[in-house]
């Protein structure tokens, strides 16, 4: 273990740590193994050694970024440290889940995606919640590509309860597949940065990698195969506990959702809910939970997500009063 006390000279500590430590708590995430404390213009940082040299050299980098561009932000922060240097940490790379199209990185690009891909890794169901934007189906589609790529399954199967977030599918023109096709569209978007057009559509048509409506799961054994069902939070009970007992003895099982959009009937309890509450302690069963700071579209992403959230504790508190 070493200890170190890094002095910040040539700036104004609040441009790197934040208001409140803001940016700090922000860089703490990727730091997880380090105890960091800040006093004054001094970070004190005590760890095993190689890890608080990686962190010396990630802060110099902040640092020389206020520098030139006089200030630092969140979304500063999020890209500098899922570059190189976090393959320094992890010593093998590891954070990259597999090379998508055109050699493109895919990468785990948060500590909750990292958690999110080591809990795949360990357990044959895992549930994925948290706010949009903060890559669970994204990352649950690259860990099942990656998968198929290395013969651990014969099959990717995508799946999604068919509720609408406000429209009519019933209204729609055309047959039932150019209906759901716009709303499968995320799970073909991601597939697209990771397989190749003409072998993506290979895929399809020869059912290696099946996206179909939640209903159609119903009386199947799942074997053999990567099973995502997208949008969680929109599944009855019913349609949560007929998609688990699917699973086949050699399956992988990854279910992602958003416990703050459910579309479903005001007193139509949420399955995803359920069943983390019901499962959730279960061995071989694994639970990660996103939250804003894994939010990795436009900053206003993060943003939005906590007006929503302030606003929702103060109608709770009005509720009460």
């Amino acid at each position: 273990m070493l200890e170190r006390k890094i002095e910040i000279e040539r700036i104004n500590p609040l441009e790197l740590l934040g208001i409140n430590n803001s940016k700090l708590k922000l860089i703490k995430i990727y730091f997880s193994d380090l105890k960091i404390n800040a006093r004054g213009n001094v970070i004190t940082v005590e760890g095993e050694e190689s890890l608080v040299e990686i962190f010396e050299a990630k802060l110099s980098q902040l640092i020389q970024h206020i520098e030139k561009y006089g200030g630092l932000t969140e979304n500063n922060i999020d890209n500098m440290m899922v570059e190189d240097p976090l393959e320094m940490m992890s010593g093998d790379g590891s954070e990259i889940i597999l090379h998508g199209v055109g050699g493109n990185k895919i990468k785990a690009r948060t500590f909750n995606q990292r958690k999110l891909v080591e809990s795949i890794n360990q357990n044959a169901m895992v549930f994925a919640v948290g706010p949009a934007g903060t890559g669970k189906t994204y990352t649950a589609v690259a860990c099942a590509v990656r998968a198929l790529k290395n013969k651990q399954v014969k099959r990717i199967i995508l799946t999604r309860p068919a509720v609408e977030a406000g429209e009519n599918l019933g209204f729609l023109p055309g047959d039932m597949k150019e209906k759901l096709d716009p709303y499968m569209m995320p799970l073909y978007d991601a597939l697209r940065d990771m397989i190749p057009p003409e072998k993506l559509v290979d895929f399809i048509e020869y059912g290696t990698v099946e996206i179909a409506p939640l209903a159609f799961m119903r009386g199947r054994t799942l074997d053999k195969a990567f099973v995502i069902l997208d949008e969680a939070q929109n599944t009855t009970v019913n349609q949560m506990k007929m998609f688990l007992t699917r699973m086949g003895k050699t399956a992988s099982f990854v279910i992602t959702g958003d416990a703050s959009q459910i579309d479903l009937p005001s007193r139509q309890k949420s399955g995803l809910i359920y069943a983390i509450d019901t499962l959730g302690e279960i061995d071989g069963i694994g639970v990660v939970r996103l939250n804003k700071n894994d939010v990795i579209r436009h900053k206003l992403v993060k943003q939005i997500i906590e007006a929503f959230e302030e606003q929702k504790n103060n109608d709770e508190k009005s509720d009460k009063n």
